[in-house]
């Protein structure tokens, strides 16, 4: 029960196959309360179901790029759980027709929206945040090798991506004097909502299969368990680090 009486935030599960839902089995497994946010009505009915199934848990309402929703999200949080110990950002996003083609294309209006949801959402949840985290707390953002190497088909989520990871480490510099650690996590490919908008995506599972040092794809429970080892007082040491969970693919050159 490495969390007992601890409390959490994760932004962004949109089904049962989310990672982001694996992060929260893994939290409240080890005795996390937690909340989550769903965006549009679409999402509402999955998000909910899965909650009921976390016993204290609560869901709010939230789009990140509406500064008036994530106002709300965090007052719920306040006045249900008192504190937060943990932030999860699983949230990402790039139209498209800025996927497809070539990254040369990308539109402008295209560019910061990515921007927008995938990098800078990340600051205004931490701006929430960090009040309820008096004495201490955890943030913790999810990203992918495309932040640092080209990966056909990711294009502009690259930048946002490299983006998201540069902010981790400045917020981790502003917040360590608070005792408030930022990192991130570094999966391989997984089979996602959000994955299957990646053209060629198919192709990236095989080829991690074929290439990393341990030859097959990331589970998302190794994701979640990692996720509760950075969330964790075992990980009370580390902070502005990008952990990758992806069977070592990230250090092959071929």
């Amino acid at each position: 029960m490495l969390l007992e009486g601890k409390t959490g935030l994760i932004v962004g599960v949109a089904n049962k196959r989310s990672i982001a839902w694996s992060v929260a089995e893994s939290l409240h497994r080890e005795g996390a309360r937690l909340a989550f946010n769903y965006q549009g009505e679409r999402l509402e009915e999955s998000v909910r179901s899965l909650a009921q199934t976390q016993t204290g848990s609560i869901v709010h309402p939230c789009d990140v790029t509406k500064d008036d929703e994530i106002d709300a999200l965090f007052a719920r949080v306040k006045q249900e759980f008192g504190r937060l110990d943990a932030l999860v950002h699983c949230v990402a996003y790039a139209r498209k027709e800025d996927l497809e083609g070539e990254f040369l294309n990308t539109s402008r209006d295209g560019f910061k929206l990515a921007l927008d949801i995938s990098a800078y959402s990340l600051v205004a949840l931490a701006q929430r945040a960090v009040p309820l985290m008096e004495g201490g707390g955890s943030i913790l953002a999810l990203t992918y090798l495309g932040s640092e190497k080209v990966i056909p088909g990711y294009n502009v989520m690259g930048i946002a991506k490299a983006a998201l990871e540069s902010g981790i480490r400045y917020l981790a510099q502003n917040l360590g004097p608070k005792n408030i650690r930022v990192n991130g996590i570094s999966a391989g490919p997984i089979s996602t909502l959000a994955s299957r908008g990646v053209p060629g995506f198919t192709k990236m599972l095989q080829i991690v299969r074929e290439r990393a040092p341990m030859p097959r794809n990331t589970e998302p429970a190794e994701v979640g368990d990692a996720a509760l080892f950075l969330c964790s007082s075992l990980a009370r040491g580390i902070t502005g680090e990008v952990l990758y969970v992806d069977n070592g693919y990230h250090i092959m050159g071929m």
